[in-house]
């Protein structure tokens, strides 16, 4: 049954809402509602910071985290560990490491993973300027902490094998995190132990 809508304007709101993730057209129609019982300065003050996130937000030229500034904070941190780079799929998983406050070192966003049925390969992903930070030469330990899904396992076996010569220890989070799980929806408990309990990644 198509829904009918009093109001054209309301109708296109609640359009452009059901288009976020998660986000049905009940839900969409219940947020639009909200909105219109706010204050208009409220309002206003909802779509310009939107609008200046989309505007103003950058991604750091060091990790691709989203910064706002060149570097993010965590790269311009000298109390981090600089040897140590945590190569994650997302923004989300940097959220997740940093929340368990068991990782001091720093962060590589690869801003996906390899999967071919998606059309996505290597190209397409952050990994060229992970191997240009691990050739500089200050890196002593990549930590591979993508999904235990078999994209992720793709991903860490093609990383592997680009940076096998160099002298860089490369490791993987410890498998306490069940096959198919994303880090992202994994508790700070079990995504801390994992990390700490890091093994050596053969590429087997």
């Amino acid at each position: 049954m198509i829904q009918q809508y009093p109001s054209r304007l309301l109708e296109r709101a609640v359009h452009e809402f059901s288009q976020l993730p998660g986000i049905g057209r009940k839900t969409a129609l219940r947020l639009v509602l909200h909105l219109l019982r706010q204050d208009a300065e409220d309002v206003m003050q909802f779509t310009d910071a939107v609008s200046q996130m989309k505007q103003e937000v950058k991604f750091c030229r060091v990790c691709h985290n989203i910064s706002d500034q060149e570097v993010c904070p965590i790269c311009s941190d000298e109390r981090r560990d600089a040897s140590t780079i945590c190569v994650v799929e997302n923004i989300q998983d940097v959220m997740a490491v940093e929340n368990t406050q068991q990782f001091s070192g720093l962060y590589h966003v690869l801003g996906g993973l390899i999967s071919p049925m998606d059309g996505i390969g290597p190209g397409d992903l952050e990994i060229e300027s992970l191997v240009n930070r691990v050739e500089e030469g200050d890196v002593k330990e990549v930590i591979l902490a993508l999904s235990s899904t078999m994209e992720g396992d793709t991903t860490n076996f093609y990383i592997f094998r680009k940076l096998a010569s160099f002298d860089v220890k490369i490791s993987i989070i410890a498998r306490g995190i069940a096959v198919g799980n994303e880090l992202e929806y994994t508790d700070e408990v079990t995504l801390g132990r994992s990390i700490l309990n890091r093994t050596p990644f053969d590429g087997k």
